[in-house]
């Protein structure tokens, strides 16, 4: 059966000091849409039990997929022993994918070990996914040309008008719009904020923001079947 590595961020922290970790329907949407097809593995820069963003939590209380994620002792356990990056073999696995939340803008993005991964996945043709913040994790990884795999790319991730929605662009050493847009990328968002943006080049999956997170998972898993 073909694997995918999940990378979550080891940030509980923003630079303004509060709490945040990844985004709970971020990584629970797609994970349902996944697993019934595929062996899933989870990582993070300092491995097991990666934060969850607990305002996540609340805004999502009455998601089904959400509640669910909460509950599942499959789940519960792969958060346990979730791999430092340090520990993963790219050669292992068909996919990544990386859940957003604040936090993989924190650590993600200025972790070396991260880079190297995310340009072996990148470089070896396969699927190399995220949504929401997640793309921030992408910003070291490079193509074989030694320029940024957003370079020439379409790609979305969170817009910059969404985290001034929030009020949060102090809270993040970037805003991720503008760090796509910085690497060559052609940065692409839904017609409202909010809304449901995917975007498939070549094997770069990217999606805008939590309502987003379901379609990456469809979008990874006919990538993936094809």
């Amino acid at each position: 059966m073909p694997s995918i590595l999940f990378v979550f961020t080891s940030a509980d922290k923003t630079l303004t000091g509060s709490q945040t970790g990844y985004y709970l329907p971020e990584a629970a949407h797609p994970y349902y849409v996944l697993a019934p097809h595929f062996t899933i593995d989870f990582a993070s820069p300092k491995g097991a039990n990666p934060p969850l963003d607990e305002g996540s939590v609340k805004l999502f209380a009455e998601d089904k997929e959400s509640v669910q994620w909460l509950k599942d002792e499959t789940v519960k356990s792969k958060l346990a022993s979730a791999k430092k990056l340090s520990e993963v073999k790219v050669s292992d696995y068909d996919a990544v994918f990386y859940p957003g939340g604040h936090g993989p803008v924190l650590d993600l993005p200025f972790d070396t070990t991260n880079h190297k991964i995310a340009s072996e996945f990148f470089q070896s043709g396969k699927p190399t996914s995220a949504v929401c913040h997640g793309p921030a994790a992408l910003v070291g990884a490079t193509g074989k040309d030694g320029k940024s795999i957003f370079n020439g790319k379409k790609a979305t991730g969170f817009s910059n008008e969404e985290e001034e929605t929030v009020q949060m662009t102090k809270a993040v050493p970037f805003l991720l719009e503008d760090k796509i847009k910085e690497n060559g990328g052609i940065y692409e968002k839904a017609p409202a904020a909010w809304g449901e943006k995917v975007i498939v080049d070549g094997n770069l999956i990217t999606g805008q923001n939590p309502a987003s997170a379901k379609a990456v998972g469809e979008a990874l898993l006919a990538a993936l079947k094809k």
